[in-house]
């Protein structure tokens, strides 16, 4: 699968192997966010470090799942961006929205504040 997932204590980590995220990454990522908040997890980040580029569809997966963890008290936060990536977040201003760090432990360490 392209997409890989970790869960430590409380936080899943949801990392994207691919090197373009698009429709196929875009579905299987929607099933995997939404079972984990069905299980109760609210705390997830989504590692794109190893993704060149994103599409639309994928973009929308990831705020959906970030309005779906927000309205449960939660939060979704985004780690590693490549330039294009960086370019598609600060085009449609959502770099405004998500948190978003150079690294995995940062991103876990922000939990914890």
């Amino acid at each position: 699968m392209s997409i890989s997932e970790e869960i430590i204590g409380d936080i899943v980590i949801e990392t994207i192997n691919s090197n373009r995220a698009t429709l196929i990454e875009s579905e299987n990522l929607k099933k995997l966010i939404y079972d984990k908040v069905e299980k109760g997890y609210k705390k997830i980040i989504i590692d794109l470090s190893n993704a060149e580029f994103i599409d639309s569809t994928f973009l929308g997966v990831i705020v959906n799942g970030l309005k779906k963890v927000v309205s449960l008290g939660g939060d979704l936060k985004l780690v590693g961006f490549k330039p294009a990536v960086r370019s598609m977040f600060e085009l449609t201003r959502l770099f405004r929205v998500f948190e978003s760090y150079p690294e995995l432990q940062s991103a876990l360490k922000s939990f914890q504040k």
